[in-house]
């Protein structure tokens, strides 16, 4: 909508054609603009809804401007008339006739109930005014009130209809998304009351049944203005809650989803924690086995004693067979991820435990190579008959084939003949 406003003193009839013209002009556009606004499918939709809130108040209110815009057009067509038939009563206007014109067309003279016309608020904030009988306006500020009252009442209508357009279809299709869920999680076992995440789905449909009549019942209520703009409809639709319900819901389909791989993959996985745990068992009973032999064959030396069986994991794995034979997923899923850690530590401790028990005997196997290879390399020099170097040999020997074998001793006696061996070849190092 536009403004009309002549300044001067009595207008001469070019003057007053041009201005009949333009207010003329000014008529049918108010007209068109209020057509489209009787018309608008906000409009239409407000008026059949039960509304609450922020959106019925601000309904009353523009319900009430709409009333107060057609009266002002009424008025103002009726004073564009009255000039019409004046101008209308002689080819060439009277002085007296453009006196009277000039006085229609630029002074106060419409009557229109309502307050001030020239009102700066922006139209989201803006309360229709109450009536004020007998107050008088010029064609030019009636326009303006028009134009304000046109604007309190658009603002509402595009503000509704856009939350409306846009955030109930997002929450059906959210809502389809939950259904969806929801029937995954009951295939998987994730229940309400057995579950937490069963819980979380069902406090997430509640929150989307109420988001959803919210909406429905006060859209304005999720409407944001633009900061600074006060131009109609001038805003998007607050999704702050859609969005924090679209990430609840998308952590419970994770959720479920990693269930449905606990429950895929639990029989494989206690499978494998039964091999690791026969493995870790296995391995203790050697390295206890291996801890009598040493002890028996090997003097003089510490054995570390060799830990218990991995009692309180197999009583864990025996409870997360029950967990998957009960579909109790929630349980089972960080039992078993505990259970996994747990027994590849056992299995990494009884095969030190082992290395630990079996040192000594690695130890005298590596003498048992030590004094083979001399004796091979002191026969490859021709020295294999040498009375010293077989008496030396057959001491190492007997100490390291002996049992009970001191390492230590055994140790020396073998140094001693390849020293030996080194002297009677011209000092070179015989054998490994």
């Amino acid at each position: 909508m536009g403004s009309v406003g002549i300044a001067g003193q009595v207008m001469d009839r070019d003057a007053v054609d041009r201005a009949l013209n333009r207010l003329d002009a000014e008529h049918e556009a108010v007209e068109t603009s209020l057509l489209a606004l009787q018309d608008h499918a906000g409009r239409r939709l407000l008026e059949g809804a039960r509304l609450t809130g922020t959106t019925a108040e601000r309904r009353a209110v523009a319900e009430e401007s709409i009333s107060l815009l057609w009266a002002c057009f009424d008025a103002y067509g009726e004073a564009v008339r009255t000039a019409r038939q004046i101008r209308a009563r002689r080819r060439r206007s009277s002085p007296e006739d453009l006196a009277e014109l000039t006085e229609l067309l630029r002074g106060p003279c419409v009557t229109v109930a309502g307050g001030n016309a020239n009102g700066g608020t922006p139209p989201h904030e803006v309360a229709a005014p109450g009536p004020s009988v007998g107050e008088r306006y010029t064609l030019a500020a009636v326009v303006d009130r028009m134009n304000e009252l046109h604007a309190v009442a658009l603002d509402t209508v595009v503000a509704a209809d856009a939350v409306w357009s846009t955030l109930p279809a997002r929450v059906d299709l959210l809502a389809a998304e939950l259904r969806r869920t929801r029937q995954l999680a009951h295939s998987a076992r994730v229940r309400p009351g057995e579950h937490p995440t069963g819980d979380d789905l069902e406090r997430i449909t509640r929150a989307l049944d109420r988001l959803r009549e919210r909406i429905v019942s006060d859209p304005l209520a999720f409407w944001t203005a633009n900061e600074g703009s006060s131009a109609p409809g001038c805003g998007r639709p607050d999704t702050t809650e859609y969005d924090r319900q679209a990430r609840r819901l998308e952590d419970a389909r994770r959720e479920v989803e990693a269930v449905l791989t606990v429950r895929q993959d639990a029989e494989r996985r206690l499978i494998r924690l039964r091999d690791v745990l026969s493995r870790a068992e296995r391995t203790l009973a050697e390295a206890r086995t291996a801890r009598g032999e040493v002890l028996a064959k090997i003097a003089a030396t510490e054995v570390p004693v060799v830990g218990g069986s991995p009692t309180r994991l197999r009583e864990e794995l025996t409870q997360a067979a029950e967990h998957r034979a009960h579909g109790r997923w929630h349980l089972l899923s960080p039992l078993l991820e505990s259970l996994e850690r747990r027994a590849e530590d056992e299995l990494r401790r009884a095969r030190a435990s082992l290395t630990a028990v079996t040192a000594p005997l690695a130890v005298r196997a590596e003498l048992r190579g030590r004094l083979d290879a001399c004796r091979a390399e002191v026969a490859r020099h021709g020295w294999a008959e040498d009375p010293e170097l077989v008496e030396r040999y057959e001491r190492a020997r007997r100490m390291l084939w002996s049992a009970p074998c001191d390492l230590r001793v055994a140790a020396r006696a073998v140094l001693r003949y390849r020293q030996a061996a080194a002297e009677q070849y011209g000092g070179s190092r015989p054998g490994g």
